[in-house]
């Protein structure tokens, strides 16, 4: 008998009593992996022989105590290097492992004979690979999270087959499509289905070129035949918006008067459907790994249950157990003590040098989560002070939103940037013609270019009506605490999903001057960062005060329903970049600057190239504009916490299952594998929201007091990131020039706010670029 059948054998054996304790112990070990007494004294023996240092690489051939096999290379109780592991299911990994993960090339196959071929990533399909379905299926291209995504080619099993761009999982952008009888479509493509511009082929010569949606003809289009008559006109599967003209050929001019155009929804593309994408049961990032922890003073081996990035995901453990360091003892051994593993990262030497952190948070002592914050804001009900001039906002605002208006198309001419367009409304208190009586004083309202700004909420997919039941609905607005350094007031909705701000004339200034390059260049770039604009109002109360309040509205960026632990208001100088709290008083709401980052942003690879994109086009936008002292707003949701409130690092050996609830809810790789399977979910996920991301701790010297970008520790989280450019309606006037003459006399000049425009720029994108990575 060879000596891989004798594990193998070996391996079916404990299968067979792995699988009879669990049925009879189910109700005591069900989250626990169960331990074989001789499996783990032929063990124990043999790391005695084999694992003299911890970090030793070395060949390991192990049957694991729930039943998963394990052969290949090994190191510090994870897989390293070359290896096999077989779980008892009948999934199998043949490849690269870096400290317990599948990285790099390898081989993943499923009990159905579905495989994967190519790279890994933090045990995800990432890179180039091969997908070969149970049904036949091939897919060869880019990958990225499980998902396709970039290039590549499928070929089906019914003989179509297709070649374009994949986005999360689904045909996105330019790609063709063959079917087996040959028709085909070349054009665009958005979430999975045709949809733009394109052009489908028939096997029989006709031909439609134009647009597309949901699949089919929608809008303008041509169709074609093969003698050269054709069809020129609006396509739509109503037949009441469907219209056109024929125009038959010089060779057979009645060859096709008695066609239908509904002819090529009804027969025409009755054969040609899309295939659907098989749905993968399991994936890779989900498969846990059954992995020991043994101690170097001959303590029995402890069966734990691992996730694919080195955390525990099933055990049992005593509450205190996961407060414990792994320190050294008087012997130099570690401790036994099981619970988050936290790496050490320093040592004597930095000590030495001062490479300490500035904040309260030690280096090598757990990172807390931020205490929570009761909800932002004070209600604005009856007798507050601003509860007329609320009342006056809603009324306003549900007039100007609900005023009828024609279809409004994108293109619009430039006299709707006119600063003078503008419409003024009267409220008397006893109500008018066009609006209705109110409880509040008589006063004035007035709309800026409301044609622009209704057709920016049209192009962020802003529905009216929701719109106004945010803004003007039974719930009142909360006015925030406290004025923002210009003296602005903030107000929110209480859905959380538009903050108003109260702006000076100048800003209004700068907005309409700016509005025509605005609007291009929001709906040139999709992905752009800067803050969406929804309208722009003025409120002027009549008697004997005569006040004006203006008000912009916008999307607030953090309204989600994840808890944002920390929030950051970055620009890239540090003159009073830090914020004047102890840790003490610092919470889920307290926005931190420059000098307080303690974080390098690390994005996956295709989100980080998009990112360093977008920022070069929203920076060149503003410095045309002449705009400065604008930021970068960013919020972080750390997906996993411990009931201690510990942040738990990726790759900690902490359950992943045991989290505060009153920290909830948090994103756990679970989730996010669940979310990376549901392609409907993936369309919450855009550049600067809902992103999933991680970020590396960073320390900075004591003796420098601005250095803005510390010393990375290694030490990762994993989180959802929210990002934004906010405060975009500064102009360096001539109060900024002179603001900068000041403070250059006091202060190193590039340390200031108040620069150039050109200069802004460059230092916020260089700032910026080095605290955002590619993820590793």
């Amino acid at each position: 008998m060879s000596k891989e059948t004798g594990v193998l054998k070996a391996w079916e054996a404990t299968v067979r009593r792995t699988q009879a304790a669990k049925k009879r112990a189910n109700s005591l070990f069900g989250t626990m992996s169960v331990a074989h007494a001789d499996d783990d004294e032929d063990d124990n023996k043999k790391d005695e022989n084999d694992n003299n240092g911890s970090n030793k690489l070395y060949h390991a051939e192990r049957v694991l105590p729930n039943g998963d096999y394990y052969t290949g290379q090994w190191s510090d109780n994870f897989p390293h290097g070359q290896g096999k592991y077989l779980w008892t299911d009948g999934c199998m990994y043949v490849g690269e492992w870096f400290r317990g993960k599948t990285m790099g090339k390898g081989r993943f196959s499923w009990p159905s004979g579905a495989t994967y071929e190519g790279e890994f990533k933090s045990g995800y399909m990432d890179g180039i690979g091969t997908y070969t379905g149970s049904n036949g299926d091939t897919y060869r291209g880019q990958w990225i999270m499980n998902l396709k995504h970039g290039h590549g080619v499928k070929n089906y099993a019914s003989g179509d087959w297709y070649e374009g761009e994949w986005r999360r999982g689904l045909q996105e952008g330019q790609g063709r499509y063959q079917w087996k009888n040959e028709s085909y479509y070349f054009g665009e493509w958005k979430n999975g289905e045709i949809c733009g511009k394109g052009t489908f082929v028939w096997t029989n010569g006709n031909r439609y070129d134009g647009f597309w949606e949901d699949g089919l003809p929608k809008g303008n289009g041509t169709f074609k035949w093969p003698d050269g008559s054709f069809y020129v006109g609006n396509w739509s599967k109503d037949p009441s918006e469907q219209n056109g003209t024929y125009y038959p050929s010089g060779s057979s001019p009645e060859a096709n008067l008695e066609w239908d155009p509904h002819d090529v929804y009804n027969i025409d593309l009755g054969d040609c459907k899309i295939c659907p994408g098989e749905k993968v049961s399991i994936l890779p990032s989900q498969k846990k790994l059954a992995l020991w922890r043994s101690s170097k003073s001959g303590d029995s081996l402890k069966p734990r249950r691992m996730s694919a990035d080195g955390r525990v995901s099933v055990g049992v453990e005593r509450p205190l157990d996961r407060l414990h360091m792994w320190d050294g003892d008087a012997d130099g051994n570690e401790s036994s003590g099981v619970g988050s593993r936290i790496p050490m990262v320093g040592n004597l030497e930095d000590d030495l040098l001062g490479l300490h952190m500035n904040d309260a948070n030690p280096r090598g002592l757990p990172m807390k989560v931020p205490r929570r914050a009761k909800k932002q804001g004070e209600t604005i009900c009856k007798g507050h002070k601003n509860y007329e001039l609320m009342l006056n906002l809603q009324l306003g605002i549900r007039h100007s939103v609900g005023r009828p208006a024609p279809a409004a198309s994108l293109d619009l001419k430039p006299s709707a940037f006119d600063p003078k367009e503008k419409v003024w409304t009267r409220f008397p208190s006893e109500g008018s013609k066009y609006t209705p009586p109110h409880q509040s004083s008589e006063f004035r309202w007035k709309d800026y270019c409301p044609l622009v700004f209704r057709t920016l909420r049209k192009l962020f997919n802003v529905d009216s009506a929701d719109y106004m039941i945010s803004i003007c609905g039974n719930d009142a607005l909360r006015e925030l605490s406290s004025p923002g350094k210009s003296g602005s007031f903030f107000y929110l909705t209480n859905d959380d999903r538009y903050m108003i701000k109260t702006i000076k004339k100048a800003e209004v200034k700068v907005l309409l001057r700016m509005l025509s390059a605005y609007y291009n260049h929001v709906r040139a770039f999709e992905n752009t960062l800067v803050t969406k604009f929804y309208g722009l109002h003025c409120v002027k109360l009549t008697g004997p005060i005569q006040k004006k309040v203006r008000f912009i509205i916008m999307g607030n960026l953090f309204c989600t329903e994840y808890t944002i632990h920390r929030r950051f208001d970055l620009k890239g100088s540090s003159l009073g970049r830090t914020t004047d709290k102890p840790e003490t008083e610092i919470d889920e709401t307290t926005i931190l600057k420059d000098l307080d980052l303690n974080f390098i942003f690390r994005l996956q690879k295709s989100w980080f190239q998009e990112f360093c994109r977008q920022i070069d086009r929203d920076c060149e936008f503003l410095e045309q504009e002449r705009i400065m002292d604008y930021s970068l707003l960013v919020g972080l949701h750390f997906r996993e916490i411990s009931t201690a409130g510990d942040l738990i690092p990726s790759g900690a050996q902490t359950p992943t299952g045991d989290f505060d609830s009153e920290v909830a809810p948090c994103l756990s790789r679970a989730d996010m594998d669940q979310l990376l399977l549901d392609p409907s979910r993936w369309a919450s996920i855009k550049l600067g929201l809902n992103m999933p991301a991680r970020v590396e701790k960073m320390v900075r010297r004591n003796d420098y007091e601005f250095q803005l970008i510390g010393e990375p520790t290694g030490e990762y989280y994993d989180v959802i990131m929210f990002f934004g450019i906010i405060d975009i309606l500064q102009d360096y006037d001539i109060s900024k020039k002179l603001e900068h003459a000041y403070k250059s006399i006091q202060y190193d000049p590039t340390s200031i706010s108040a620069v150039d425009p050109r200069q802004y720029s460059r230092r916020f994108r260089d700032f910026i670029f080095n605290i955002f990575a590619e993820d590793i």
